[in-house]
Order: structure tokens, then sequence, then C-alpha cells
């Protein structure tokens, strides 16, 4: 299964759920790729405990080679690093990333991240892609090479406004380009049930029958704990309430896919 988790508002925790899924799956003893599309790299940093200072093995990488002929190309396998924990994999960002978009998207390589999942398709069980916070090349790469999106919501106004346009984007992306692709939902994220807002908000999604998955993703000081030490939660403290939210989203994604 290829999930791609996007979000065009940014500090939604995009990478946050990215890797902690990734994680889980990987623990469960699923073979899992994590792709970072988004140029700040924060997958990256969270699963390799930096920024990835070598351009060579990179998304960036990836795709420049894209832009030249060889009659050898490297395989989309050179481009994947391991991290420290058994099963997981990752193709890190790079800063560069910037640099390529303009080019990439002048010459319609849009396919060509669809074309090395198919590659990968018989490596990993589990894909997860990290997005910018932007409907741009990388993003919409995404959304074409994935079989599933999953939309973070911070329990904001501005996030559900935002919403219905996202929503939009992804049919236009299935409509044109991947009738594979699903919302497979969204995941209620840094959820205060004892604050109103947030409550409201959420049952007002669940009203307008859009596929909220449950558990909520509750706010808690440990997830910032889990970026210092670059170790996702399922690593850090598996007993923890957060863990056990992000293991009951993870099996619940696994029975809708099933």
């Amino acid at each position: 299964m290829r999930y791609v988790v996007f979000n065009q508002k940014g500090g939604v925790g995009k990478s946050t759920i990215t890797c902690n899924l990734a994680a889980i799956s990987a623990a469960q003893g699923l073979r899992t790729l994590v792709i970072d599309l988004d140029p700040q790299g924060n997958s990256t940093q969270y699963l390799l405990g930096g920024p990835q200072e070598d351009a060579t093995v990179s998304a960036a990488e990836f795709f420049d080679q894209t832009l030249k002929f060889s009659a050898r190309p490297k395989g989309a396998e050179d481009y994947v690093v391991g991290t420290p924990w058994d099963r997981l994999d990752v193709m890190p960002s790079h800063p560069s990333l910037d640099e390529l978009h303009s080019k990439l998207e002048s010459r319609y390589k849009i396919y060509k991240l669809r074309d090395a999942l198919a590659e990968l398709a018989g490596t990993y069980d589990r894909i997860y892609i990290d997005t910018p916070p932007a409907l741009n090349f990388y993003t919409r790469s995404a959304l074409i090479a994935a079989q599933g999106c999953l939309i973070p919501f911070d329990c904001d106004d501005f996030s559900r406004r935002a919403l219905y346009t996202l929503l939009d984007n992804v049919q236009e992306i299935r409509a044109d380009h991947n009738d594979e692709l699903q919302v497979a939902g969204i995941v209620v994220n840094q959820f205060q049930p004892r604050a109103s807002l947030p409550q409201k908000l959420v049952q007002e999604l669940i009203d307008e029958g859009l596929p909220v998955l449950q558990p909520y993703l509750s706010s808690s000081v440990k997830i910032k704990e889990s970026h210092q030490q670059a170790r996702p939660m399922i690593h850090l403290d598996a007993r923890h309430k957060l863990t056990l939210e992000m293991i009951a989203l993870h099996d619940a994604l696994a029975a809708q896919a099933a």
C-alpha cells in the first residue's frame, strides 16, 4: 500500500504522522519506505537524526537523474538509505529539491515517481510519502504515485476552510491521472478532548460525511521529545497514550486496505 500524507497548510503534523505510521509498519514486520519530498527535510531528520548531507543518495538526486539521459540509469533503490530500525528505509530529502522544481515541472516529469514506486513494489509492503505544504510538482507527483491520501487536520478553523479545496484537488488528480487514488481519511491531530472548539470542528466534519479516521491523535509534549531524539514514538515510549493511538490508527488503515 502506498500512502501520501498531504496538506497545503504547514505545521499540521505531516512529517510526524508519516514517520510514526512508517515506524509502526516496520515494527510490525512490514518492509517500509518513507519518501521525503519536502525540501525542509523534517522526515529525513526525524528518521536519520539530521539532514542528509550526501545529495547523491536522495530524492533530489533521483529527480535530477530523470532530467538526464543515461544508457544505464540507476534504479530507484539506489536513492534509498537504511534507518536505525529494521525494515525501515528512507529516500531522504535534500534542499536542492527547491532548485530542481521548475526544471522538472517544465519538462513534465510528473510520472517519474509513480514509475519508481512500481519498480519498488516487490521490495516494500508499505510506502509513505511526505509532501511539502503546497500543491506543487512534488505533491502532484506523490498523489499520482499513491493509492491512499491521508490528510492531517489540526482542529483549526483555517484548516477546516482549506480542507474542501484540498479534497477537490485530490479528486481532480484522481480523475485526471490516478484512478487508484482514494482519500484514506482525515487524521485528526493535536486533539484536545476537553476543549470545545476541537470537538465542535471534528463533529461538523463527521456530520458532513467526511472520512474522519479514529482514533484522534492527542496533543502531547512527548512528541517534541520524540522529534528531538529522532526516535519515533514506538521506539521512544511504546506504552505512551499517543503511541497507542498511533498504533490503533495504523491498524485501522491496515483493516481498511485489506
